[in-house]
């Protein structure tokens, strides 16, 4: 059965029972269908929070289909229900950009799904909408204030660094020029559109704690400068009430339920490869009060989702994990150890060997943060006995627990020796975590001790482009902002090709962006770009309907 065939298997229990579990009254519930509903973000009890066991899940570098954070989070919240634990998994909403490009959908895999799972992957409940219109809302009252003579606030267009989004991989998007089509089309400028998941709406919206701090984030944004020079935010053009309007429904996490029928929270969807990689703080905030286990995850690797889900979302939230969970599979090993894609299903014990110090590397950057941790092996049927030993052999040796999850093949009965480790570790921990940087380094000071600590890298190399927005920046009163590093997910380097672990490499920062709403600066390194585009064959080709409405392809 394809993983869509699995979830359709399955009748939903009404939202209401999954409530129930959780505790939360029926006049709570904002129901979208039978299936799914929105929660209020007063359900939130700050007290409740600080008791919870918050456990993140990540991974080793991954190969471009993922290596299955999701299926190993929504396993082992499944698992923990088998050991009558109250748990929840909190994750992130699916971008129609991958699920019609390179990856197919995004809500677990196997017997660890969340469903509906055609919903989540598809429209949801408009959150993703939500957030590109009120993106394109602030986009069009920019170009709309440099049009008009009343009112303009003299903004140069030239300085404009506001793009806008859509939630689709558009290469062709990526660089334009607008308002063509003589006076009454506006003042022409070259602009270009983010992915949904990268804009910084979405940034904001997974950063609020409520509407009046959402709408006073949105009306932090910086969009430009006057042909004076002085800075413009979105609040000059009296753009946050109404942005903050179009997302009022959008702030509230979404509920529905995995396969097994326990309960999940998802709600916000940015990547880690170029935004923070984590779903909202109200979402986890949420989760953590209605539970006694969160299970959540960070996208892409350690290297990115995990120390952005540290480093800002922590920090910013007042939060701490109880256990780091880092999934690996035979699979990335393997290519990591010189194996190609095509090949990586064979068995191959040298390859494998080859990639360790990948995992080695994921493993030496998490002990930063000082939280216990455990490494998930997320099986596939065509690992085999042989290469599952030579992992856990080494996981052994480096002093870390391991366990083999079938969550995909099993559900929660496969990842129930995940789920005692998990609540073995998290017994242990009574500390937070470490960050890399102190607020109070500077930009430079920040992400050199990211390079290094996270990816290994000997140093930062700015461009000169780079070096000007920096000393800009700096010099507006940015430079007490953490970072959101924008960089490949497919190395610990800059360079996709460098696979494994690489030695002797810098990080190249190629320009910076800067979101004051949502609170961060993003150093760009290399060749990265926050609007993908489609692969050779997209997934897209292979989805289809049929007169009865019955959806294939969809992974």
């Amino acid at each position: 059965m394809t993983e869509i065939q699995i979830a359709q298997s399955v009748t939903p229990k009404h939202i209401s029972e999954i409530a129930a579990k959780m505790a939360i009254p029926e006049e709570k519930l904002e129901y979208y269908g039978n299936d799914k509903a929105k929660l209020p973000i007063d359900i939130i009890d700050e007290e409740k929070v600080k008791k919870n066991n918050l456990i993140l899940v990540t991974a080793i570098t991954p190969t471009p289909p993922g290596e299955g954070k999701t299926t190993t989070s929504i396993g082992l919240v499944d698992a923990l229900g088998y050991l009558k634990k109250k748990a929840v998994a909190v994750i992130r909403e699916p971008s129609l950009g991958p699920v019609f490009g390179i990856k197919g959908g995004a809500a677990g895999g196997g017997r660890s799904q969340v469903i509906p799972m055609v919903d989540i992957n598809l429209h949801f409940t408009g959150d993703f909408h939500a957030i590109e219109k009120a993106n394109n809302l602030l986009a069009a009252l920019i170009d709309n204030n440099i049009q008009s003579k009343k009112r303009s606030l003299g903004i140069d267009p030239r300085t404009v660094v506001w793009k806008r989004c859509m939630d689709m991989n558009d290469r062709g998007l990526r660089n334009i020029v607008a308002a063509l089509g003589g006076k009454a089309g506006g003042i022409p400028r070259e602009t270009g559109f983010n992915i949904t998941a990268a804009s910084e709406i979405m940034a904001i919206l997974c950063l609020a704690t409520g509407l009046e701090d959402l709408k006073e984030k949105c009306g932090n944004i910086y969009v430009g400068d006057t042909w004076e020079g002085k800075a413009i935010y979105a609040k000059d053009l009296n753009a946050n009430g109404a942005m903050a309007v179009l997302l009022k429904d959008a702030i509230k996490p979404n509920l529905v339920q995995t396969l097994e029928g326990n309960p999940a929270i998802i709600h916000g969807g940015p990547f880690a490869n170029i935004a923070q990689g984590t779903n909202s703080i109200v979402a986890t905030k949420m989760g953590m009060t209605l539970s006694d286990y969160t299970i959540t995850e960070a996208g892409f690797g350690s290297d990115l989702g995990a120390e952005k889900f540290l480093n800002i979302k922590c920090r910013a939230a007042g939060i701490s994990p109880k256990t780091i969970v880092l999934v690996a599979t035979i699979r990335a090993l393997k290519y990591h150890g010189g194996k190609s894609l095509k090949e990586i299903t064979q068995e191959d014990v040298a390859a494998l060997k080859k990639g360790l110090p990948n995992l080695e590397g994921h493993i030496a950057s998490l002990k930063s943060f000082g939280i216990p941790m455990v490494v998930s092996i997320n099986a596939f049927k065509t690992d085999t006995k042989a290469e599952m030993q030579v992992v856990e052999a080494h996981c052994k040796k480096l002093g870390v627990p391991v366990a083999l999850s079938y969550g995909w093949e099993k559900g929660g009965k496969g990842c129930l020796d995940l789920a005692e480790k998990v609540i073995e570790m998290a017994s242990t921990c009574s500390n937070e975590f470490n960050p890399t940087y102190r607020l109070k380094d500077s930009l430079q000071t920040k992400m050199v001790k990211i390079c290094r600590t996270i990816y290994g890298a000997d140093n930062v190399v700015l461009s000169n482009l780079a070096i000007s927005q920096l000393r800009k920046y700096e010099a507006m009163g940015y430079g007490n902002l953490p970072v959101c590093m924008a960089k490949t997910e497919k190395s610990f380097s800059d360079d996709k090709k460098r696979l494994g672990r690489p030695k002797d490499f810098d990080i190249h920062i190629r320009e910076f962006e800067i979101a004051t709403g949502a609170g961060f600066v993003i150093p760009i390194a290399g060749n990265m770009l926050r609007m993908p585009g489609l692969p050779a064959t997209p997934a897209a080709e292979s989805i289809t309907i049929d007169g009865n409405g019955t959806i294939a392809g969809l992974f």
